[in-house]
């Protein structure tokens, strides 16, 4: 079974940078796409960015500009560089996989959520 560790969330005054990573282990499989999503108190679970397996990313509008999603495929690594953070980019960020696990005539996919990294950006 794979698992997801995250990295990289903490404290950052308005205008900083930080740099999140995931990294998916623990298994044979194929890595469909790669998101982080985030989740402010009170609010709902919402996208930030995807990059799938072919490269083609999509990005928030409300980040578009500021973060940028890139992979590391040898490390079946993601990771979130986020630039010119704002007090309203605050919230846990969740890493999210899509996998597919295959066999003898078979295979599976799987969807996988990190325990998340709190971000916290003052003004």
């Amino acid at each position: 079974q794979a698992q997801l560790v995250e990295s990289g969330g903490g404290f950052v005054q308005a205008g900083g940078s930080l740099r999140l990573s995931c990294t998916a282990s623990g298994g044979i499989f194929s890595i469909n796409s790669m998101a982080w999503y985030r989740q402010a108190p009170g609010n709902q679970r919402n996208l930030v960015a995807i990059i799938n397996s072919d490269g083609s990313t999509d990005i928030a509008d409300s980040v578009k500009g500021r973060f940028t999603i890139s992979t590391d495929n040898a490390k079946n690594t993601v990771y979130l560089q986020m630039n010119s953070l704002k007090p309203e980019d605050t919230a846990v960020y969740l890493c999210n996989v899509d996998l597919t696990v295959s066999g003898d005539g078979w295979s599976t996919q799987y969807d996988y959520w990190g325990q998340g990294t709190q971000v916290t950006v003052s003004s």
